[in-house]
């Protein structure tokens, strides 16, 4: 049975705390699904008038090193209209760089409105493959001009983190709705992944962080 985490909680990525079910990391699906908080008035609403930009909630993963830091920042690369694309192919997994190097941990594709039920973003990691320079995984949410665009966490219902092993069985969801303490926050470091004892644990942050890249999150990880 799943276990529904509190922030701040850890658990055994392998097996329950019961110790009477294993889970298989062989492939593990990092989910993230969020809804938009309905807003406008009735009519707004009954005739389908859109009151902004659609909202593009991004998902980020930070692969660290025995020092909590990010080795490989990638490599700058043209994109095109005089624009570039950074971090390509390093131990960030992101919109503009969804595979690793390794092929061990990839993101699945990029949700824009976070419309519909379940996950509305995954990120799939083979955790029992991962190489050991890795220590740990931090997953991150950004909302994508969330600044300009006046969009923040407290304006998100229903978001959650969830760890699903390679046979479909759910083994830990953490659950965080927008309050006022998320008004104005734009990225939220959701949750992290990281080696213990050979094994895997898993641990709820939630911590929210005011600017709406990633980079800025990802600042202390690094070099």
């Amino acid at each position: 049975m799943a276990i529904n985490l509190q922030k701040g909680q850890t658990i055994n990525l392998r097996k329950s705390e019961r110790g009477d079910e294993v889970y298989d990391l062989s492939s593990v699906t990092i989910g993230l699904g969020w809804d938009v908080k309905k807003c406008g008035g009735f009519f707004s609403r009954l005739l389908g008038i859109n009151s902004g930009p659609e909202y593009d909630l991004d998902a980020i993963a930070f692969l660290l090193d025995h020092n909590g830091k990010v080795a490989n920042m990638g490599k700058t690369c043209p994109a095109g209209n005089g624009k570039e694309i950074v971090l390509y192919k390093g131990d960030v997994i992101y919109f503009n760089s969804m595979r690793h190097p390794s092929g061990k941990i990839w993101l699945t594709g990029d949700n824009r409105t976070g419309a519909g039920e379940g996950d509305d973003e995954q990120i799939i990691v083979k955790l029992d493959e991962l190489d050991e320079r890795y220590q740990k995984i931090l997953f991150v949410v950004s909302i994508y001009q969330g600044l300009t665009h006046r969009q923040h966490f407290g304006m998100i219902e229903n978001a959650f983190i969830r760890a699903v092993d390679a046979g479909g069985k759910e083994i830990t969801k953490f659950s965080l709705s927008g309050d006022d303490s998320m008004k104005g926050m734009c990225s939220m470091v959701f949750a992290e992944a990281y080696r213990h004892n050979g094994d895997w644990k898993f641990r709820a942050i939630g911590e929210p962080h005011r600017t709406d890249n990633f980079i800025d999150v990802l600042v202390p990880y690094t070099y």
